[in-house]
């Protein structure tokens, strides 16, 4: 042997150990702790593409779709939020299967919501095929341009999955939000209906009354690598209107809010509705166009103070967790195929009849195939986040909280659109726009299936009164 050769091989020798100890740090630096990307897309229409009510003809603000990819120990986690009135049906899970595929995960494991603005597109390709099938106006929906969008927003979830970066800690936050959500829906001191406080009241009456139930808190969610925040996720429960049909595209003043945050603090901002459903401003706003200003201002300062409240958890990859439970709601007994199919034939009829009577049947027939709603929940260190489906009530959310006392409990409604309005049991023999006919595709009896989904998705067994007594009620 030649001894002269000796350390050189011991040199070689340590390099390679030290780069296998080095390889293996790196890999379980990996498993320890989660990733976390953020995509944003501009999601706005083009000019002459319908908005909810009129044609687009300009943008006043642009429309946002944007979100966040989770990894930690499990799939991948996709969470979509987008400035338009809703995503409903086929559209609903053509999105989440293209958000799936595009981040390496299952479907169960996205869940897209609406802000639900009004002065927005509508997303709904099954209630657009029966318009197309019965010959009834289907221009109120622009499905090439919205499956253009969807492609969009996959290549944006697959480039933040691949650049997705290592968080270590978890913030959240609260604050009061002062002077913008009242509730629509006004009773007398017996529970009975008087009248809907819309978004926009004009009637100072209405306006002088109480607020009512409502949840007053925005709650926030940021992750941090070290001290450097990477994205915030904010969580309030209101209709987003103070006024519309302008037939400028514009994410109304939640999304004014949002952007301003993003603007002011260089950080990803991304805002969900909360169970807004019988929620709005109309206490507040007579519709004047100046109050959108103000209301988005009020709402941006609310992001602000839950922000700077923040407290930090260290977070490792095994404190994230993603539960589903999928329920069957109950159709409405007011959807009766016969007579939706008569409606959408009648060719003197109302487009918007047309239109009513096509997303009911849409509804109706997911009902009657058997199809089932996900529900999520993500839970990530002290925070549990609930992922809900249609115009829900703030009771749900309400209820939500007051199982998990223990717990920070936030709550985005406005996920699959389908069902429309979701009311609490006792709301539906009260009366009121948004349990009516019209409105609501789903029986009383939801409230059953959703309060029991909540409870088993934040691991209780603690009963609930039955929501909206006497919280419905909004005189003195």
């Amino acid at each position: 042997m030649n001894l002269s050769q000796t350390p050189r091989v011991s040199i070689i020798h340590l390099i390679v150990v030290f780069g296998f100890l080095v390889a293996v740090s790196d890999d379980a630096t990996v498993a320890q702790y989660p990733r976390v990307g953020v995509f944003q897309i501009d999601a706005s229409p083009p000019i002459g593409s319908p908005l909810a009510y009129d044609p687009c003809t300009g943008i006043e603000g642009s429309l946002s779709m944007g979100g966040v990819v989770i990894i930690g120990s499990g799939d991948p986690i996709v969470l979509c939020a987008v400035d338009w009135i809703g995503v409903a049906n086929e559209a609903h899970a053509d999105l989440r299967k293209r958000l799936a595929k595009a981040a390496g995960t299952t479907v169960d494991r996205v869940s897209v919501h609406a802000l639900h603005q009004h002065d927005a597109p509508r997303c709904d390709f099954t209630s657009a095929a029966i318009l197309a099938h019965y010959g009834a106006d289907a221009s109120m929906f622009d499905v090439p341009w919205a499956r253009d969008v969807f492609n969009r927003a996959a290549d944006a979830v697959g480039e933040a999955s691949a650049k997705a970066e290592k968080f270590d800690r978890v913030g959240i936050g609260a604050a009061e939000v002062i002077d913008v959500a009242s509730n629509r829906r006004l009773l007398n001191q017996d529970g009975d209906f008087v009248a809907t406080r819309y978004t926009a009241c004009r009637d100072p009456k209405l306006r002088e009354m109480p607020a009512g139930t409502i949840d007053p808190e925005l709650k926030s969610i940021s992750f941090y690598e070290g001290q450097r925040p990477i994205v915030v996720m904010t969580y309030y429960a209101t209709h987003p209107q103070s006024y519309y049909r302008t037939g400028l595209a514009n994410p109304d003043f939640p999304g004014y809010a949002r952007n301003s945050r993003q603007q002011a603090t260089s950080i990803p901002h991304i805002h969900f509705n909360g169970a807004g459903g019988n929620i709005g401003p109309g206490k507040w706003n007579d519709g004047s166009k100046e109050n959108r200003a103000k209301l988005a201002d009020r709402v941006s300062d609310a992001m602000r103070r839950a922000f700077d409240a923040t407290t930090f958890h260290e977070i490792t990859a095994t404190d994230i967790g993603w539960d589903t439970v999928s329920v069957a709601l109950p159709p409405a007994a007011h959807l009766v195929e016969t007579d939706l199919i008569k409606r959408l034939e009648d060719s003197a009829g109302k487009s918007t009849d047309r239109l009513g009577a096509a997303t009911h049947l849409a509804w109706l027939r997911r009902c009657q195939m058997g199809d089932r709603i996900d529900i999520g929940c993500l839970s990530i260190g002290p925070a549990n986040i609930l992922h809900m489906p249609g115009e829900l009530f703030v009771e749900y959310q309400l209820a939500a909280s007051s199982m998990r006392p223990d717990r920070f409990v936030a709550m985005a409604a406005y996920s699959d659109y389908g069902p429309g309005y979701i009311g609490t049991k006792v709301a539906y023999g009260q009366g009121g726009y948004e349990t009516s006919d019209r409105a609501s595709r789903v029986a009383p009896e939801v409230e059953a299936v959703l309060v029991s989904a909540i409870a088993k998705l934040l691991g209780t067994s603690d009963m609930i009164e039955p929501l909206g007594i006497p919280h419905d009620v909004s005189t003195p």
